[in-house]
């Protein structure tokens, strides 16, 4: 066995990384068999076949006409051809292994030690699995374009140490059964799942009992308590706006999309502010909240609409169908293409919670919306200049303007991902925690000045180090405020993992017009 169990579940779960049936499922079962064995079976069984098929082609069935019981040779040859086309779907992948885009983040195991967690953020696979960490250098050859043994001997001559070929045949075994390969019986599982997805009416509550409380009240108690009360002004003061003169009705939030056990203030600090607003006057007409989040799964289109319920423990949201064909019928790629990638994905699904817990009884809609950017992001190229996003954007942008005070736009998003669990050497130590918090200040103080092309450059220039995963939908928020705009940081917090020190920073920012 070369993959195994994650060492703490309950940790995971707290983290919002699968529910405990789900991680206990990350066990695999192996199979042992090596390579050349592999390839030599699907050879001879391909073989076979091919040659029933060829001798029973010369040969017509006629014993009864159409839908009678075949000759023995036709139905040779057809068994044959089965059996050589259902080995050759089953092992190609792994003879020359092709690894999904999945998230991977380095985890202390209590039986690998330093290991490596493959999650599948499309949700296709069904659990997350750990491989040893001394497997990095063989995984990071699986690419689909080399052999077992060609995996094997570049992957020695990287690291200095032998490599079995029968070691990577039987990981690579193993990821294709766990559906982290791409491989045709993937495309098949994710076809079906996708189709599944999109024929249900409801979004289902993915992380609810994970991240968060499944429970309808410990939920409201816990967003009470630990969320609301910390952050709420003292005595019923209303909270002081920084600038005197700045706008004082709620126009757009920002909150963290951690899971609410680690990022508990900072939702307190973003949703009290939103709780003041839509109890003073200004927002009482606010019927729609348009959601943004970031898709921690690769999107083949900038942005992703659903067009679903979502539902949560405190009960559902509808989405708000007008404004969704609106912007599907301006845009020029299909906005729900990648509607699929909503299943999974948390940093939308926890803004939802809260909205549904602020509003009570109070009737309103949502539009949930994924920004992935796409290439935008890959080639750091302001959205601006790219024509599928900035059709979007303009879609956005009108849509807002025919519903003058109906709507308020929220980001999910959070900033800086570092350490060693996202694949630094070593933990941040004070200085370095410092001049990060001066980067994410930096990055803030464009956010809050409106400044939607200078907020982009400015994470897009370190985004491969300091991996802020909220420039999507603080991008979009920015773009679709009015320029009078002005921000507000309610909040900034880094958050430290207490066992190998890496950090998730984020922060609450209000914005008013």
């Amino acid at each position: 066995m070369v993959i195994g169990r994650t060492a703490s579940p309950k940790r995971l779960r707290r983290k919002g990384w699968g529910s405990r049936a789900e991680l206990q499922e990350a066990t695999l079962v192996p199979r042992g068999a090596a390579a050349k064995r592999q390839s030599a079976i699907m050879t001879r069984a391909l073989t076979r076949g091919t040659s029933a098929v060829r001798s029973g082609a010369s040969r017509r069935c006629d014993r009864g006409g159409v839908g009678a019981v075949p000759c023995s040779g036709c139905c040779d040859a057809a068994r044959w051809a089965a059996s050589a086309h259902a080995l050759f779907s089953r092992w190609m992948p792994v003879l020359r292994p092709k690894l999904r885009a999945l998230e991977i983040v380095v985890i202390q195991d209590e039986r690998h030690g330093r290991a490596l967690m493959l999650r599948d953020t499309e949700g296709i696979a069904p659990a997350p699995v750990v491989v040893p960490g001394a497997s990095a250098a063989v995984l990071a050859r699986f690419d689909g374009r080399r052999s077992i043994d060609e995996i094997a001997r570049d992957a020695a001559r990287s690291t200095g140490q032998p490599v079995d070929a029968a070691h990577v045949s039987q990981l690579a075994d193993e990821l294709e059964r766990a559906w982290m390969l791409d491989s045709p019986r993937f495309h098949a599982r994710r076809r079906s799942v996708v189709q599944s997805f999109d024929a249900a009416p409801i979004r289902m509550a993915a992380h609810a009992g994970g991240a968060y409380h499944g429970d309808r009240r410990k939920l409201a108690d816990f967003i009470e308590r630990k969320c609301l009360q910390v952050a709420r002004p003292q005595g019923g003061a209303t909270r002081a706006v920084a600038s005197q003169s700045a706008p004082t009705r709620m126009v757009g939030l920002c909150a963290p999309h951690m899971d609410l056990w680690r990022a508990a203030t900072g939702y307190g600090h973003a949703y009290a502010a939103l709780e003041q607003a839509l109890a003073g006057p200004g927002l009482e007409n606010v019927d729609t909240f348009v959601l943004l989040g970031t898709s921690h799964a690769a999107m083949r289109r900038p942005y992703a609409v659903c067009e679903k319920t979502f539902a949560t423990p405190l009960g559902p949201l509808e989405p708000d169908r007008e404004m969704i064909a609106e912007l599907a019928a301006a845009s020029r790629f299909d906005v729900r293409e990648d509607q699929y990638l909503h299943k999974n994905e948390h940093s939308i699904e926890f803004q939802a919670v809260f909205v549904r817990h602020l509003l009570g009884g109070r009737a309103a809609s949502i539009v949930p919306i994924l920004c992935g950017l796409s290439e935008c992001q890959a080639r750091r190229r302001d959205p601006a200049q790219d024509d599928g996003a900035e059709s979007f954007l303009m879609a956005l942008g009108d849509a807002l303007a025919k519903r003058p005070g109906r709507v308020l736009v929220i980001a999910g998003a959070d900033l800086a991902h570092v350490g060693p669990r996202f694949g630094d050497p070593a933990p941040l130590d004070e200085r370095q925690r410092t001049a990060l918090r001066d980067r994410d200040l930096a990055s803030i103080e464009r956010a809050t000045s409106i400044d939607a092309p200078g907020f982009f450059v400015d994470v897009a220039r370190d985004l491969a180090s300091r991996r802020v995963c909220g420039l999507g939908p603080i991008y979009t928020l920015l773009r679709a405020l009015p320029p009078s705009s002005r921000g507000e940081m309610l909040h900034y917090e880094q958050c430290v993992d207490p066992e190998e020190g890496s950090i998730v920073s984020h922060t609450s920012l209000g914005f008013y017009g």
